[in-house]
């Protein structure tokens, strides 16, 4: 069984090539902002990308012989997690989808390169628009502003059945809590199969993390928007880009922050602090939402390779769960084992509408 992968990003273009279940490449095509400068919308980008994954294939002599095409999902509206054959509806919903990112264009190009193979299937699994929240975890004090379900579905569910596999049993056997730890910060409560709650990574509310400002003081907000002094461009900054660590010690790369830790740079010790206490605040809050039945915490994402930020974390909750540290986020790797569990008749593909 042959996978490729396809995940497009801001300005590059991700594939990776599996052959029973084994990575044979992983490849970023670049894509020079002269040249995407000239499209007009993100959408108008898929022919172009298509043609530089074709020509890469071709110059590296790799075979276009695959079962399956799996793309990255885009935002489109709010689906249960999981995997999704590429129809019309979600074609045409990523054509036309309000927020506008290159991983729109994952399922689209997956479909056109799957229909150019006989018998290969067109997939996308798992986008960051995965909403099983139950709906008492919608409401907040204002009717114009319910949660929403923003997150890092993808790799937290991956990791979620790579926990329950190790486990040797099924991901809907357990209740978890996953905390994606990378450049926007995810805490989810998974119950036997479902996230049931989680905040809205992106731009809403939750931890701050090392670049976005995760929950902020309702009123002071309000105060800063009508200033005068910034645009909403400039107060979005604030919110995600600019935000967290960023905000705080002029840099998102936590890997320097450690270094100014280690020097001796108390400030840094303080916010990447008082980031690992609102991760696991957010932790202890995910627990009462299972009625505290909880049978592990799984830590993952890019910050987790620092020992440091897991244990600081894991020193608060693991009273709750015993912790389990993941590091690193691999989508590529979770796009394949989720097209490959799918070949295999080992998980339901599920029909988008």
């Amino acid at each position: 069984m042959r996978i490729l992968a396809i995940n497009p990003g801001s300005t590059t273009t991700k594939i990776a090539v599996y052959e029973d279940e084994q990575k044979v490449f992983v490849e970023s095509i670049n894509h020079p902002e002269e040249e995407l400068s000239h499209f007009v919308r993100v959408t108008d980008q898929y022919d172009y990308r298509k043609k530089h994954i074709l020509n890469f294939l071709s110059n590296h002599a790799v075979p276009f012989e695959f079962d399956a095409i799996i793309g990255r999902g885009g935002l489109g509206k709010p689906t249960r997690g999981g995997v999704y054959e590429v129809n019309a509806q979600l074609r045409l919903d990523m054509l036309n989808a309000q927020r506008k990112h290159a991983c729109n264009l994952g399922c689209l190009i997956a479909y056109e390169l799957a229909h150019m193979l006989p018998d290969c299937r067109a997939l996308t699994a798992d986008p960051v628009t995965v909403d099983e929240m139950d709906d008492v975890a919608r409401i907040t004090g204002s009717t114009l502003m319910p949660r929403r379900s923003i997150w890092h579905a993808l790799n937290q569910r991956a990791i979620a059945f790579r926990f329950s596999k190790e486990q040797g049993k099924k991901y809907e056997d357990f209740n978890l809590i996953v905390a994606h730890l990378g450049g926007g910060i995810s805490v989810a409560a998974h119950q036997k199969g479902r996230a049931i709650d989680v905040n809205n990574a992106l731009d809403g509310e939750g931890p701050f993390s090392p670049e976005r400002a995760g929950t902020l003081p309702t009123s002071d907000l309000i105060t800063l928007c009508y200033s005068g002094v910034y645009t909403k461009n400039e107060i979005m900054k604030r919110i995600v880009g600019k935000a967290g660590v960023a905000a705080h010690l002029g840099t998102s790369d936590v890997r320097k922050v450690m270094e100014r830790i280690e020097a001796g740079d108390r400030n840094a010790k303080l916010v990447i602090d008082a980031l690992c206490y609102q991760v696991a605040k957010s932790i202890a809050a995910q627990s009462a939402v299972m009625f505290g039945k909880v049978d592990a915490i799984l830590l993952t994402g890019g910050l987790a390779y620092s020992e440091y930020i897991t244990s600081k974390i894991a020193e608060r909750v693991d009273f709750l769960a015993p912790v389990h540290v993941y590091p690193g986020e691999d989508e590529m790797q979770a796009m394949a084992d989720n097209a490959f569990a799918v070949l295999k008749g080992e998980r339901e593909v599920m029909t988008y509408a």
